[in-house]
C-alpha cells in the first residue's frame, strides 16, 4: 500500500550535520577535544540537547574529559556510510536538476550522480560531466550501477508516474524537489525539499522580526 512515507528526517539527524560541520572546522583549528555546553553554543541547541543526539546515534565521551573530535567525526562518517559510495540518478534536467549535477560536494561525500535523465531530446544532446539519457534507459541503468537512491527534480504533474517507475526498479530513497508530497511504499523513504517553502519560511521570520522591531 502506497502512502507518505513513515521515514521521516529527524531533527536529530539534521543536528548530527550541524555538530558535524562544527567539530570539522575545530578539528582545522588544532582543537582536539569538545564538551557539549561548546558544541552546543556553536550549533545554537543546548547542552542537554547535544547529549540526547549523541545518546540517540550511540556517540560516547566522558563527561569530565569531554569528547574526542577525532573519535567522533569517525563515528559520524559511520552514520552517514560515507566509507562507501554511493551511485544516485538524477531525473529532470531543467534548471534546478542542472544545478544539481554540477554540484561538487556531491562527489566529495562520495555521493556519486551517475547518470541523469530527461524526457526532452534537445537535452540528450547535453555532453557535460554526466550524461543526460532517456527515460527508456533508466532500467539498464539503475541495474548496471545498482542505484538506490534517486533525485527527483521534475515538475509536479509527472513526479508522482516517475516515483512510482522508480521503486519499481529497485530505488529505496529518493529526494523530491517537485511540490507534491509522494506516496510510496512503506520501505521507501522521501526526503521533500520545497525550495519555495523554505524561502517563505525565511520571509516569514524576517517579517515577524520587523514587526517587534518596529514595536
Amino acid at each position: 500500500m502506497k502512502k507518505i512515507t513513515k521515514y521521516v528526517i529527524k531533527n536529530s539527524l539534521r543536528r548530527i550535520f550541524l555538530y558535524h560541520s562544527s567539530l570539522v572546522r575545530m578539528k582545522m583549528m588544532g582543537v582536539k577535544k569538545v564538551f557539549s555546553y561548546t558544541l552546543a553554543f556553536e550549533t545554537g541547541v543546548t547542552p542537554d540537547q547535544v547529549r540526547k543526539d549523541f545518546s540517540e546515534f550511540r556517540l560516547t565521551g566522558n563527561k569530565k574529559g569531554g569528547y574526542e573530535i577525532t573519535d567522533l567525526l569517525e563515528k559520524m562518517e559511520d552514520i552517514f556510510h560515507r566509507n562507501e559510495v554511493h551511485n544516485i540518478v538524477l531525473i529532470g534536467m531543467g534548471n534546478l536538476g542542472l544545478a544539481l549535477s554540477k554540484y561538487s560536494r556531491f562527489a566529495q561525500r562520495n555521493m556519486n550522480i551517475v547518470a541523469t535523465f530527461d524526457i526532452d531530446p534537445f537535452m540528450q544532446k547535453i555532453r557535460s560531466g554526466v550524461p543526460v539519457y532517456s527515460m527508456d534507459r533508466l532500467h539498464e541503468i539503475i541495474d548496471r550501477f545498482r542505484v538506490k537512491v534517486a533525485i527527483l527534480a521534475v515538475p509536479e504533474i509527472s513526479a508522482q508516474a516517475i516515483s512510482d517507475e522508480l521503486v519499481s526498479l529497485g530505488i529505496r530513497g529518493i529526494v523530491n524537489f517537485a511540490p507534491v508530497l509522494l506516496k510510496v511504499p512503506p520501505d521507501v523513504v522521501v526526503n521533500n525539499v520545497n525550495l519555495s517553502d523554505e524561502l517563505e519560511s525565511v520571509i516569514y521570520y524576517v517579517y515577524k522580526i520587523m514587526k517587534v522591531d518596529n514595536y
